[in-house]
């Protein structure tokens, strides 16, 4: 189902919703240091949600790729886990790479981001490139978007900025169109040929998620069945925004507030 959000007030309540989930994101991001668990994060994520009467995307969440109800309010992905992480018991550590990835609904629209960061005061290079990689395919993908590109200009953006610094692209998952609902159509693949695929449109809202895994593009699901890490066992990063396709671009509806003008 492709939907389309044309009416301000649904506009309006996609940028309330979308700032819900990029505050929420930016408070749990300073708050995990070294020594943090992973289920203490889920936790607050959990008690942020429901203050601000929103709901979660996740917690009955099953689709057909996971086993079971996804049972938590927050992805928690560490190191080799780069996609839907599964909150566990598990302690940060100093150079930790941690991807954050929340979706929630408030008032009848969905919005979903994500964002990786380093753990405390080591920073491998490696790490902070791979982070910087999905950070300007992100980049560079919304600014690709706007009336009347098609989602193949998109996914060619993105797949231009990561294979250019050396990273193969993963097709299994990538962005996705949202709205009242979490995920929806067109798919949007982290590469792509410009000049195909669906039409944009003013009331489209995608959420586009560029990431990469250090020396690999296969994918192995964790124990948990929901978990996805890189089979070598390399590093991974996620950057992810949800953004509305408007009469005059694209604009990015998961800025926290005080990134907003």
């Amino acid at each position: 189902m492709i939907e389309l959000l044309n009416h301000p007030t649904l506009l309006a309540r996609a940028k309330g919703t979308g700032a819900l989930v990029a505050d929420i994101l930016q408070t749990l991001k300073g708050r995990s240091t070294v020594g943090t668990n992973l289920l203490d994060i889920d936790r607050w994520a959990k008690a942020m949600i429901l203050e601000a009467g929103a709901l979660s995307c996740y917690v009955d969440y099953e689709p057909s790729f996971g086993r079971g109800p996804f049972g938590h309010y927050i992805c928690t992905a560490v190191n080799d886990a780069v996609l839907h992480g599964r909150p566990r018991d598990y302690t940060l550590a100093d150079g930790d790479l941690l991807t954050l990835d929340l979706a929630v609904s408030k008032d009848g629209v969905a919005a979903d981001a994500a964002i990786s960061f380093l753990v405390g005061d080591a920073k491998p290079p490696e790490s902070v490139a791979m982070i910087d990689a999905t950070e300007r395919a992100l980049a560079a993908g919304i600014a690709a978007a706007g009336p009347g590109a098609r989602i193949g200009d998109i996914s060619h953006a993105i797949g231009t900025v990561l294979s250019e610094a050396g990273y193969r692209i993963n097709t299994e998952f990538g962005g996705h169109g949202i709205g009242s609902t979490m995920h929806q159509d067109p798919h949007v693949p982290n590469t792509g040929r410009p000049g195909r695929g669906y039409k944009l449109r003013p009331g489209l809202l995608l959420a586009l998620e560029p990431w990469v895994m250090a020396d690999t593009a296969r994918l192995v699901t964790d124990a948990d069945g929901w978990t996805l890490r890189s089979a070598t066992g390399c590093r991974t990063a996620h950057s992810e925004h949800t953004i509305a396709i408007t009469d005059d671009g694209a604009e990015i509806l998961t800025l926290p507030t005080h990134g907003r003008p």
